[in-house]
């Protein structure tokens, strides 16, 4: 099998491809940005910059009630932006995948504060996901989508600084 050196975001990225992810929306900031960067090179995957992150999870969560699998990507404060449709979507359901990304900024290497959006998944009885290499990124956002249409609900995928920037070798 071929292998590369990934980051995070990359690796992310790729793996919400193969798990046939079609729509993507995100907000800008580090150190979520990559992974919209990234998934818009692949075919077939409609990709949008949105105005904030309430809209990025508005847009993924209709596409998601489609039946299409979706996500949405943000860095970690700009969850709390899109609290209520995560709320909302927690009880409402899905019936295509949507995978929701907040990327967590320990020691604020570039964000204003430092928040642990893990919280969020038993406030909003969601399923979380919380890879530690880029390999698992890649495998963990095709599992991240299946849970989702497993049990007809979003899954929080939580990634910090670190997992997003740091480069290690993927299995393609």
């Amino acid at each position: 099998m071929k292998k590369e050196i990934m980051t995070g975001n990359e690796a992310f990225a790729r793996g919400a491809y193969e798990a046939g992810c079609t729509v993507a929306a995100a907000y800008p900031g580090t150190p979520s940005t990559e992974i919209l960067e990234n998934l818009a090179q692949y075919e077939g995957v409609r990709s949008r910059w949105t105005s904030n992150e309430k809209v990025a999870l508005e847009l993924a969560a209709g596409a998601a009630i489609g039946g299409a699998r979706a996500l949405a990507a943000m860095k970690h404060v700009g969850l709390n932006v899109a609290a209520d449709p995560l709320f909302t979507m927690g009880y409402a359901g899905v019936n295509g995948g949507l995978v929701v990304v907040t990327a967590d900024d320990p020691g604020c290497h570039s964000s204003q504060n430092e928040q642990d959006n893990r919280f969020y998944a038993p406030l909003a009885k969601l399923a979380l996901v919380e890879p530690s290499d880029s390999q698992e990124c890649k495998d963990f956002a095709v599992a991240a989508f299946e849970l989702s249409e497993r049990f007809d609900i979003p899954v929080l995928f939580r990634v910090t600084t670190r997992i997003c920037h740091s480069k290690s070798l993927v299995e393609l």
